[in-house]
């Protein structure tokens, strides 16, 4: 933003120094803002200016003067003293009064460093500790109001679009060397020095066990029947392919043609009869492949052989990228279209979370609990660096200019100051001067 310009009473660079660097940052300002401060400072100013004037013409007029004037003399003599302190008091803030180096006057241009490093250790000992920060939190009930916000259609979809688009724009910047780069890298390395064998030996036990392969194998069967029905010509023709060459075609015909029959008979037994003997030859060989993974050592070697050469392969990387494009084509398709399943899912499971959110205090208060948790983690971790910023900010600025921006914000309420001791310093004279009149 640009900065405004300011025109007031402190000198001006003396001869010779050289001008303030671009190293330097400027004041951020508002202009139109700024310009309506200005016109506020400088009308209570005059107010302030006037009351003094004013006390100053009452004390000219009843000069020794006796009796109730005498009163007002008093009263108007303290207004004019409290008066002019508390100019020299508001002023020595952010300029030397009258242009005289008076030692502790200019503080702020003098002393701005001070000041900010005492901000910078007011706000860490006030703000940035743990129990107020979890205090804070658990008071503002974040996840009370995440679950209501969320709980309105609209904001749910706007999250919904934000997440698609965000993770549409993620997905498109995964280029293919970056695939390359973590298959080769990562994956290839860990794969090859993790022993495959009793990883594999323990999930094929553990499936057999559970019965979980008998849905694979069920549609295993069911799609070999299915095949085999609708195929006939291209079954017979792998088996005649393979019948001697002096056998008469007439016979290999009849003979494809009823292997084609019995084929599709005995799986057809397979897949309609769960208890089927083939079947229970399938869980016997599994069972004891997965014993063998785990236990007989000829059967490990085997599987590292053929971990590494499947490895080693260069079609591992191709199509590891072939697979990356294909699942990021289909991710970005479906994010793109704002009513396809991907969206739907998501808009579902946030109205969900919403839900859950307002009917779940255990769900909130540990959600609070995290919340806070975050927050205090960054705060131990960062919180130093963060009030650092403060003094380092107030460090390179001007400090003329720092002062008469900060005038500008709050020298209108300082001139109630002054207000103030004209008022208060005129009461304290009249009373000083009925003591006197009582005692004498």
């Amino acid at each position: 933003m640009p900065t405004t310009a300011f025109r007031g009473d402190a000198p001006g660079p003396a001869p010779g120094t050289p001008p303030r660097t671009a190293a330097v940052p400027a004041l951020a300002a508002d202009p139109a803002a700024d310009a309506l401060r200005l016109r506020a400072l400088r009308r209570m100013r005059a107010v302030a200016l006037s009351l003094l004037v004013l006390a100053a013409v009452v004390y000219a007029a009843t000069l020794d003067r006796d009796g109730f004037l005498g009163f007002v003399n008093a009263g108007a003599e303290a207004s004019m003293v409290g008066a002019i302190a508390d100019w020299f008091a508001v002023t020595a803030l952010f300029r030397h009064p009258l242009g005289l180096p008076i030692p502790h006057t200019a503080l702020i241009p003098r002393r701005k460093d001070d000041l900010g490093r005492g901000l910078e250790d007011f706000v860490g000992e006030n703000f940035l500790q743990e129990g107020i920060i979890r205090d804070r939190i658990g008071a503002a009930g974040v996840s009370a109001r995440l679950g209501e916000w969320l709980g309105e259609e609209a904001n749910a979809q706007r999250v919904v679009d934000e997440v698609a688009e965000v993770a549409s724009i993620a997905l498109g910047k995964v280029r293919d060397e970056h695939v390359e780069a973590l298959v080769t890298e990562a994956l290839v390395p860990r794969f090859r020095d993790e022993p495959i064998a009793p990883l594999l030996g323990g999930l094929l036990g553990e499936a057999v066990r559970d019965d979980v392969h008998h849905g694979l194998v069920d549609l295993l069967f069911t799609e070999l029947h299915d095949w085999l029905r609708e195929n006939p010509g291209t079954v017979q023709a792998v088996i005649e392919e393979r019948a001697p060459w002096w056998a008469p075609d007439s016979l290999n015909e009849k003979v494809s043609a009823r292997a084609h029959v019995e084929m599709v008979k005995w799986v057809g037994d397979i897949r309609s009869d769960p208890d089927h003997r083939a079947r229970r030859a399938l869980d016997s060989m599994l069972a004891q492949l997965a014993t063998d993974l785990l236990e007989d050592p000829s059967t490990q070697e085997r599987a590292e052989r053929l971990k590494t050469r499947l490895l080693e392969h260069p079609a591992v990387v191709t199509s590891g990228i072939s697979l990356w494009k294909a699942l990021q084509r289909a991710l970005r398709t479906s994010l793109a279209d704002p009513d396809g399943a991907v969206r739907t899912r998501l808009l579902t499971e946030v109205s969900a979370f919403s839900a859950r959110l307002g009917e779940d205090a255990a769900l909130r208060r540990r959600l609070d609990g995290l919340a806070a948790d975050a927050v205090v983690f960054v705060v131990e971790r960062y919180g130093r660096d963060l009030t650092a910023v403060i003094t380092h900010t107030i460090e390179q600025w001007d400090g003329r200019e720092a002062a008469k921006k900060i005038e500008l914000h709050v020298g209108r309420d300082l001139q109630f100051i002054r207000i103030n001791g004209t008022i208060v310093g005129g009461l304290v004279g009249v009373l000083i001067h009925t003591i006197a009149v009582v005692i004498h």
